[in-house]
């Protein structure tokens, strides 16, 4: 049926007089979906990475009309994918009008609903209801109540209507009845008292509900939808084995398996503004690494594998780091930056709210723990554009490296401050003998940016594999020779043992 006949579509007559027949909101779903696989449409638009894995696990799932739960660490665009789910609606379908359950005019669920069709008949109201209209989503949380779900005695409905508590019209029904006809989410389902998914189970058997002490049965008509962590990764509560039984499907989300995925994910939902695109550009390298931080931590030994690292970091870090740039673009009054490698400090933020730390990493420090992962990211990255240093050294060929690490050992540093603008930062890494030299010999036709980004990233890399020393200051990062800077720690350790004899 076309959008311009509902217009014209008011009550129960002209409803049945059209010909328009209702179907289970299951086969509804299964229906829309078979026609788009047969037009090859995307069912999931903006749901990236999950082509040959967890969407074909989805179709399935609904073209066999089952309940369905997402099984998933944090991050894995579980929720979005149940919203999705809307799309395989119908664009509109009809209601009684007045109900609050979503009363199909053919099969009213409802004392309301088929009261109006008794009293009414053929001159019942009707009025439609959007797609959107037919989703409802609960966060499960400890305080979540069976009234909430399902529904309660209202006393004060009682009192106003004057109806005895024995008169199913004093009930106020949950969020659940509420979505006859509809989907629904509960996500985190663990998090939901044990008691509270006991109520789940005729729900999903047996289709009904009932509600205190009252004789009623209200076949509901409802696609439930559950997300959840897998229950042995979490300490907050876990699924009940019938309740889970009795779930058709049960589907695993994975995160991202390539750096091109996860770098499509964040800049699909990173929000960087349009201004901010005008005057900071980012070159893929920065991009690179940060997805490569992601991947570092999910590995690390000191962070919990078991919670997961979220999508949500690489999110935050990309606009982090284009903050941290925008920030020194408008301290130097400049019209344009590239963000750098150095501007990575700025992401630390994002990384240390995002992991949760096993208890080696507590002992380091979140602040530690990031530079660790940056610092792996970086050194990850680096041997897929300069060859290895480890392998350099257990060769006695020619050291590419040579000329940097010669020039740093004659007492030279490098300070690459957060403020620094354009021309110191150029006039910095151009002092530095070999530099620039081996970023010519390596790459052709790279623009002046791009060249002093490698530049940079040379530093970064060598003091990642130990032929230089990197340290933190307070407004950047300073550059050493190894040698000079490990003899220097042993001389202060010499000197606070002094001390302590005194």
């Amino acid at each position: 049926m076309m959008l311009h006949n509902f217009e014209k579509i008011k009550t129960f007559g002209e409803l049945k007089r059209s010909g328009y027949r209702s179907v289970h909101i299951k086969d509804e779903m299964r229906n829309n979906l078979i026609e788009i696989l047969k037009n090859k449409k995307s069912s999931f638009d903006k749901i990236i990475g999950y082509d040959e894995t967890v969407i074909p696990e989805i179709q399935t799932a609904i073209l066999s009309r089952h309940n369905i739960i997402l099984l998933g660490l944090r991050g894995q665009a579980k929720t979005k994918i149940a919203r999705l789910m809307v799309n395989l609606l119908n664009e509109f379908i009809p209601i009684i009008e007045g109900s609050e359950l979503n009363d199909d005019p053919f099969y009213p669920l409802s004392r309301f609903g088929k009261d109006k069709i008794a009293e009414l008949g053929d001159e019942t109201p009707i009025s439609w209801i959007s797609r959107d209209e037919r989703y409802t989503e609960k966060l499960a949380t400890p305080d979540v109540t069976i009234a909430d779900l399902i529904g309660d005695v209202d006393p004060i409905k009682a009192a106003s209507l004057k109806l005895p508590y024995s008169d199913e019209r004093v009930l106020h029904f949950g969020l659940i009845p509420r979505s006859h006809r509809g989907i629904f989410v509960i996500n985190e389902l663990p998090d939901l008292q044990a008691r509270i998914q006991v109520a789940l189970f005729n729900i999903l058997q047996e289709k009904d509900v009932q509600i205190r002490g009252f004789k009623i049965r209200l076949p509901l008509d409802v696609q439930f939808v559950f997300t959840a962590n897998p229950e042995d990764y979490t300490n907050r509560g876990s699924i009940v084995t019938p309740l889970k039984d009795r779930i058709d499907s049960q589907i695993l989300t994975h995160y991202a398996k390539t750096i091109s995925v996860s770098k499509s994910i964040t800049a699909q939902e990173a929000k960087i503004a349009d201004h901010q695109n005008e005057k900071l550009f980012v070159p893929e390298l920065i991009k690179d690494i940060i997805e490569q931080i992601a991947f570092e931590a999910r590995a690390s030994e000191f962070v919990d594998s078991k919670s997961g690292v979220s999508a949500r970091l690489t999110i935050s870090a990309l606009e982090n780091i284009v903050s941290f740039a925008e920030r020194r673009l408008l301290i130097n009054n400049e019209s344009k930056t590239v963000v750098r490698i150095s501007d990575l400090i700025g992401v630390i933020p994002a990384i240390t709210g995002k992991v949760e730390l096993v208890y080696e990493g507590e002992q380091e420090g979140p602040y530690k723990v990031a530079n660790i992962l940056i610092g792996k990211a970086i050194k990850s990255q680096f041997i897929n554009y300069f060859p290895n240093p480890d392998n350099l050294k257990k060769k006695n060929g020619v050291n590419p490296y040579s000329p940097i690490v010669h020039w740093f050992a004659k007492g030279q540093t490098v300070d690459l401050l957060a403020k620094l603008n354009g021309k110191e930062y150029k006039t910095i890494l151009c002092s530095v003998t070999g530099l620039k030299e081996l970023i010519d010999r390596t790459f052709r036709n790279l623009d002046e940016y791009d060249k002093l980004l490698f530049m940079e990233f040379v530093l970064h890399g060598l003091a990642e594999f130990s032929m230089l020393s990197k340290f933190h200051l307070e407004s950047g990062i300073q550059f050493k020779d190894m040698m000079s800077s490990m003899l220097n720690s042993i001389d202060n350790i010499e000197i606070d043992e002094d001390e302590s004899f005194q």
